[in-house]
């Protein structure tokens, strides 16, 4: 654990240091793009976080290669440097991609064509969807292996940049969930393996958690600093690469076999972790294709921007994608945990499940049930007595105005 938590402060730093770098630069030849018509922000902001993140990463990965050559546990990471190779490799190309696009606004045939690159590079070396923990089961064939370990890193890719909206908000987000899926690997492999707690989806959640704890400070509201595309598909590229490594590297039907639900979740917890932006991602997809659009077409109606169109401010916002994210994954995580280390039923978790979802659920529907109330106050007020406050809350008068000023 000490080397994992020595990796992610050093991504922290390089990424930190590296960040404050980009904003000098990018400000130095004026590297920022104007102002979109969905964006939230009100002043041009340079969109190259992504690659301090980036350098942040390759950075951690540099010192825990320098450090297995004298800790053996931590060298079996390394034993196929393929690997790790294709992962850097997929990574830089990603960022690449990201930072055209940043700079150029690529059309999205060719961001998803080189997203599928990338992908293919990952899954060619290696990296697969191997099994699935249900009874055993494992994929057919290596060809289908690597079809699906593609789709699902594509997908999760761009499930993370569809919600890269708000000021902070991919980075906490992310932050979040490698935390609690690295806590996740970290517990199973030295459950299944007690000889040996070090594999790939926890060194890569520690470093992605770094780099995200390192480029917080400036993405936070106002935010001097945006990770871009190229931030966001590289965070759902390591998300998705980390997920998918537990699968080669542990048999999670070994966890506990006493307990049904702990199998599951390799399976649950990478979908809990990911569930803001999953259902994100499925909304615009749906909402665009129904308009007849590309499914990767801009718009103005993501999670993000209904939470500001209800009432929400911008930091409000932002902690709410937080706290689904982390009732979500904690929640899945206590199935796990509480059952085979502290041996504690299932409905525990489930207490405390329900208990922050509901929470969230009011804190998100909080704004609507104050404007219902300023709306029904506003209406029983003679117009006399009426506040300027609430009048424009009072849609009666409004739809009033509007008729006058069409006469």
């Amino acid at each position: 654990m000490t080397v994992f938590v020595l990796l992610a402060l050093v991504s922290a730093l390089i990424t930190f240091g590296f960040s404050i770098l980009v904003l000098k630069l990018s400000h130095r030849y004026k590297l920022y793009p104007k102002i979109r018509e969905r964006d939230v922000h009100t002043r041009p902001t340079p969109r190259l976080g992504g690659i301090a993140i980036f350098l942040g990463i390759v950075g951690a990965f540099g010192v825990s290669y320098l450090i297995a050559a004298a800790f053996a546990p931590l060298r079996l990471i390394f034993s196929d440097p393929q690997q790790i190779l294709a992962i850097l490799g997929a990574a830089l190309l990603i960022v690449l991609l990201g930072v055209a696009d940043d700079l150029w606004d690529l059309d999205w045939m060719t961001k998803l064509a080189g997203q599928f690159i990338a992908a293919g590079l990952v899954a060619w070396q290696g990296v697969q969807v191997l099994s699935l923990p249900i009874g055993g089961l494992t994929v057919g064939s290596s060809w289908m292996s690597i079809l699906i370990t593609v789709i699902v890193i594509v997908i999760v890719m761009n499930m993370i940049n569809f919600i890269d909206g708000l000021d902070g908000l991919v980075a906490g987000v992310a932050l979040i969930a490698n935390g609690v899926f690295f806590v996740y690997s970290y517990l199973l492999v030295r459950d299944t393996s007690p000889s040996n707690y070090f594999n790939l989806a926890s060194l890569i959640a520690a470093i992605l958690v770094g780099a995200c704890v390192g480029f917080l400070p400036l993405n936070w509201r106002p935010a001097k600093l945006f990770m871009g595309d190229a931030g966001a598909l590289l965070v759902g590229l390591l998300m998705a690469t980390s997920a998918i490594a537990i699968t080669g590297q542990v048999d999670p039907t070994a966890v506990n076999r006493s307990q049904l639900f702990p199998a599951f979740i390799p399976i649950i917890l990478p979908v809990a972790i990911l569930i803001i932006p999953l259902l994100d991602f499925g909304l615009a997809v749906f909402r665009r294709v129904r308009a007849g659009k590309s499914p990767f077409s801009a718009d103005r109606k993501h999670l993000h921007h209904r939470l500001l169109d209800m009432g929400h401010s911008h930091l409000h916002a932002v902690l709410i994608f937080y706290g689904w994210t982390a009732a979500a994954s904690v929640g899945c995580l206590l199935y796990f945990v509480l059952p085979v280390y502290f041996g504690l039923p299932t409905w525990y978790a489930t207490i405390f499940l329900i208990f922050a979802l509901l929470v969230c659920t009011l804190v998100t529907l909080a704004p609507l049930s104050r404007r219902k109330a300023v709306e029904a106050a506003s209406q029983l007020a003679s117009p006399a007595t009426q506040p300027v406050e609430t009048a424009r809350f009072d849609p009666l008068d409004e739809a009033a105005t509007t008729a006058e000023e069409n006469v």
